[in-house]
């Protein structure tokens, strides 16, 4: 016979500890392919106007980096030009205005301008001008 008593007995078990992983699979599996589409580009224009040097005091705190720029650029217009028929007009279209802000910003931030048509990404979205 044990010494627990009736209350002991019945108070449950706390759940074990839930896998990270599993979760964070259960966590992305809601979500829909637009919304992660959309984030991924957000979080590139985000990184990239960073270093394009468009942020407060980017350039005084030593974020400018046009080759950084130039490739965070690119990716952004490959997952925009390949992601757009399948987000939908509206997403598709604020993607692109974006992508054509930073293309430009990166144009002036340049003390050598590219060639028009050999910006960052302009070899899949066209020439900015």
């Amino acid at each position: 016979m044990t010494s627990e008593s009736s209350s002991e007995r019945d108070t449950p078990l706390p759940p074990p500890a839930a896998d990270p992983a599993a979760a964070a699979t259960r966590d992305i599996a809601e979500v829909p392919a637009v919304e992660l589409v959309t984030t991924a580009a957000v979080h590139l224009m985000s990184a990239a106007a960073v270093k394009c040097g468009l942020a407060e005091d980017a350039e005084a705190e030593g974020h400018l980096d046009l080759a950084e720029a130039r490739i965070l650029i690119t990716a952004l217009a490959g997952l925009i030009t390949a992601s757009a028929p399948d987000v939908g007009g509206q997403h598709a279209r604020s993607l692109r205005d974006g992508l054509r802000s930073l293309q430009l910003a990166f144009r002036e931030a340049s003390p050598v301008p590219d060639a028009p048509g050999q910006g960052p990404g302009e070899r899949l979205t066209g020439s900015v001008v």
